[in-house]
């Protein structure tokens, strides 16, 4: 028996509340192409359990995991080796059944592990101070965004066309209720990063400046110029890294200037996972602390002297009046920041610079392989472990053809559809889980299908 406790007359009451003529006007906002309008062909109204499990497995059996085959998609998302104590940690009862630590004094654990990894992450980005995790990289974007236009009080970000079209896409997504202007573009296909068309654009109605470190193409960008062109013109430097391990080798953004650094966990101590859930990381210069977003853990010592651990900072709309918020993003990724945070910790800070040292090795010798294959070109003159080809035909179909045998990447005709200059792009990336036997099966696989 359904449960509706709402009668038509109360929902019309409600309706006439909030002035909407009926349930459609609340959707006006999602695409009409993304609206059903009826139950969905083909799906059973009921089914029994057993059903359910049979059906849902056959269904799952027809994925490829990124252990079956050699896998070289990256793009924000990549394969790394978790160490098994990873997993094992993070699903002990105190940790895993832990939620939001509203009451210090009882979860003392969480705030301990919390204000380690923000340790990490500040030292990591080269910053004064982390918060304790966002949603996800993008999200963790757009928050950096916004939070500009509080210390700058302007509207207009410049967003690097090497920035991940699907943090661009959030921050399109969220501008719309805040106004913001985002002066926005696609990448060129070649082996120079548009700094130029940053440096020239900031001016005095600038707020922030959007640069991914490395870029979507796998180039890397010489932050400093373009934080000191913002800086004299009273707007900040953002950077964005997706890729965590590449800092491991890489000058940390805070160290060029950068003002607030953010960007994407998933690499550190959390699977791919389908997609998710990831743990966004977000860090700035400590002048610029009260306007941060999430919550900041702290430590302190109690009544009796002993140390403790507290939520120093938590200007989210739960806690206070919330016009006055910095954020409406109510939790942080506690679990894959303690994965994030355990990984990290057993990799050290020789770890971490050995991982990054042995990514950037097996990334060049397959870059030099593959670029001696015919109808290949490398687009990249410097990267870190992701580099762009440029194939002699459109790349998507090429990754298709081949996706029975290898993941041969990521096509650029995929992130900017319709883009005709991209279509022949296809992004590799490559970590310490390929092997030289992955590199030969796709440089035999890219010489068949390109022949």
């Amino acid at each position: 028996m359904r449960y509706l406790p709402l009668t038509p007359e109360d929902r019309g009451a409600m309706l006439a509340r909030i002035g909407a003529k009926s349930i459609d006007d609340l959707f006006v906002d999602v695409p009409t192409a993304a609206q059903l309008e009826g139950p969905i062909a083909g799906l059973p109204n009921h089914a029994s359990e057993l059903a359910v499990d049979r059906h849902l497995s056959a269904l799952a059996a027809k994925n490829t995991a990124a252990s079956q085959i050699p896998f070289f998609l990256g793009c924000g998302a990549y394969k790394h080796h978790v160490p098994a104590s990873v997993d094992h940690l993070i699903q002990r009862g105190e940790f895993l059944t832990s939620y939001t630590p509203y009451q210090p004094e009882i979860a003392q654990g969480t705030l301990q592990m919390l204000f380690e990894f923000q340790t990490q992450v500040a030292r990591l980005y080269g910053c004064d101070v982390a918060n304790a995790s966002m949603y996800d990289g993008s999200t963790a974007c757009w928050e950096a965004i916004v939070m500009a236009r509080r210390v700058t009080k302007r509207g207009k970000a410049i967003l690097s066309g090497g920035l991940h079209p699907h943090y661009v896409s959030v921050a399109q997504t969220m501008a719309k209720f805040t106004g913001d202007i985002l002066d926005s573009a696609v990448p060129e296909l070649n082996a120079e990063t548009d700094a130029a068309r940053l440096l020239a654009a900031i001016d005095k109605d600038t707020s922030c400046v959007v640069v991914q470190y490395p870029d979507i193409l796998g180039r890397i960008t010489d932050l400093a110029p373009i934080a000191a062109k913002a800086h004299e013109n009273g707007a900040l430097l953002v950077a964005v890294v997706t890729e965590p391990v590449a800092l491991g080798a890489l000058k940390s953004p805070g160290e060029m200037g950068a003002d607030i650094v953010v960007g994407e966990g998933q690499s550190i101590g959390v699977g791919l996972q389908f997609g998710g859930p990831y743990v966004g990381l977000f860090a700035c210069q400590e002048r610029f602390v009260r306007q941060m977003p999430g919550r900041l853990c702290g430590e302190t010592v109690d009544a009796e002297g002993k140390r403790g651990f507290v939520l120093t900072l938590s200007t989210r709309e739960q806690h206070i009046r919330r016009e006055k918020a910095t954020s409406n993003i109510c939790t942080n990724s506690g679990l894959c920041a303690l994965a994030f945070s355990i990984h990290m910790t057993l990799l050290g800070e020789k770890g971490l610079r050995d991982l990054a040292t042995l990514n950037h090795a097996l990334a060049v010798k397959a870059a030099e392989r593959l670029a001696k294959v015919p109808g290949v070109e490398l687009v990249n003159d410097g990267f870190f472990n992701e580099f762009t080809l440029k194939l002699s035909k459109e790349a998507r179909p090429v990754v298709r053809a081949l996706d029975s045998k290898v993941l041969a990447g990521v096509s650029l005709g995929r992130l900017y559809p319709g883009v005709k200059a991209l279509e022949n792009g296809l992004v590799v990336a490559v970590t310490e889980t390929t092997t030289a036997e992955d590199v030969e099966t796709l440089a035999s696989a890219l010489e068949e299908v390109l022949a």
